[in-house]
């Protein structure tokens, strides 16, 4: 039931920003809204084949919303990222591959050329319950909201146009939120829901392209906390490698690569291809 309500609730925000960008007249010219929608589906199926193997079927769903703001000196960009997605082989059932929510908003006042004054806040977590499967029976080890990490701070910009910029920001404070159930764990004290940090923050996007219909995205984040280990760096980056067949097919790449003390003593990394559905509104 939660699950469908979380996805009731993505949908619904698809159809709002769907029907928003249809009334062009309501919208001012000082706002440009983007919504990009993306099925990846693997499937491998196997009878009598003598080198063994499991029949397979995954889906990912994948949405990214923009909202930028630009007026005089002003910046205003927001990013809304949705992933979910689930897979099925014979012998181990159904399993979730992927689940996000992130939510990156970042305003700048100009300075003078490519420089800004700037605020940048992010907000991620998840969908639903995570699970360790190598366990049985199988562990639940997240939830939604929990975790949950809200970041903030001021800070300077560099931006060269909206697919290159860094933001730096000496003075982030951080909160970490989880639900009792998941009290002691992710940085945050056994009986306590939340917890403090303050540190550094360097964030950085990056698209270009390889070839002719080839695009490669990097996106970069890097935190110390002043207040705890500082030499302890958390470390997030992304590159997703987009090959356009057509207007709605692409092959898509994507890797992602977590080092985060508090959630894991080991490198999180995750890896995703498909064939790609896209749909831009």
């Amino acid at each position: 039931m939660k699950r469908f309500l979380w996805f009731l609730c993505l949908g619904l925000s698809i159809s709002l920003f769907s029907q928003t960008e249809k009334k062009e007249d309501s919208i001012p010219k000082t706002w440009k809204i983007n919504t990009k929608i993306t099925f990846l589906l693997n499937q491998s199926s196997f009878s009598n084949w003598t080198a063994g193997g499991a029949n397979t079927v995954a889906g990912n769903l994948n949405v990214v919303q923009d909202l930028n703001y630009k007026k005089d000196n002003w910046n205003w960009d927001n990013k809304i990222i949705s992933n979910y997605g689930l897979s099925h082989v014979d012998d181990k059932g159904t399993r979730k591959t992927d689940d996000r929510l992130e939510y990156n908003t970042l305003v700048g006042y100009k300075s003078k050329k490519n420089w800004f004054f700037s605020f940048v806040t992010n907000l991620r977590t998840q969908f639903t319950k995570g699970f360790d499967y190598k366990k049985e029976p199988k562990v639940v080890i997240s939830d939604a909201f929990s975790p949950a990490y809200l970041s903030f701070g001021p800070g300077m910009l560099w931006k060269k146009s909206k697919t290159k910029y860094i933001n730096i920001a000496p003075s982030t404070s951080r909160f970490t939120f989880v639900s009792d159930e998941f009290s002691g764990n992710f940085g945050v004290e056994e009986g306590k829901n939340s917890s403090f940090s303050l540190g550094f923050n360097l964030s950085s996007y990056y698209k270009f392209n390889l070839a002719k219909n080839i695009s490669m995205e990097n996106i970069f984040a890097l935190y110390s906390d002043y207040l705890d280990k500082p030499q302890n760096i958390d470390i997030d980056y992304q590159i997703n490698l987009l090959m356009k067949i057509n207007k709605y097919l692409s092959t898509n790449l994507g890797f992602h690569t977590i080092l985060d003390d508090n959630a894991s003593t080991r490198i999180q990394f995750k890896q995703l291809f498909g064939l790609g559905l896209n749909y831009i509104i």
